[in-house]
């Protein structure tokens, strides 16, 4: 790599590291350090094609997404997850609520299988379309779909707490959504 690829990749890596390390915090279902080392490793080959990469982001995304998948296959123990320092406070039950809708939130990903956790990841935090996710993990649109669908299932089993955080307010007007609706006897 030359003298500006250098500067360039130091420039990507400053500049878009810590969003491509709260995504693979996601993807490893909130392990930091094992988020860092995937980070690390996509960085790596990253920089081996740095002259040949035209969207760096894009091509780290896909890295990221295809090492994990990688991971997933090795079936490694699920590890207990530590921390170095606790998490931060920023005081008032605002922050304490959507403190607790976070952890409840990371607990809830880390029980889903690596490929449903993929699938959320990808559709409502990256929110990209299904065929992009289908692209990225090698698998059909409607596959994608399926997933998704018994993904968001599985973790209304697992944190019935979540739509209890996420519930709107006596107070609120109730929602104008006309939509049809089927009827069942």
């Amino acid at each position: 790599m030359d003298a500006e690829g250098h500067e360039r990749f130091r420039d990507f890596v400053e500049n878009r590291s810590s969003a491509l390390l709260k995504t693979a915090v996601l993807l490893s279902g909130g392990d930091r350090h094992a988020a860092e080392d995937l980070l690390q490793n996509a960085l790596i080959k990253a920089a081996g094609r740095w002259q040949r990469i035209d969207e760096p982001e894009a091509y780290v995304r896909q890295v990221l997404y295809r090492q994990q998948v990688s991971r997933w296959r090795l079936k490694w123990r699920r590890r207990e997850l530590t921390v170095a320092e606790p998490p931060e406070s920023t005081g008032g039950a605002d922050a304490s609520a959507a403190t607790d809708l976070r952890i409840v939130m990371r607990g809830a990903l880390a029980r889903l299988t690596a490929r449903q956790r993929a699938v959320l990841v990808l559709r409502y935090f990256e929110d990209l379309p299904e065929a992009d996710v289908a692209r990225i993990l090698g698998c059909s649109v409607g596959t994608v779909r399926s997933t998704a669908h018994r993904s968001l299932a599985r973790l209304r089993t697992l944190a019935p707490e979540l739509s209890a955080l996420g519930a709107p307010d006596a107070d609120r007007s109730p929602s104008r959504d006309f939509s049809p609706v089927e009827a069942r006897p």
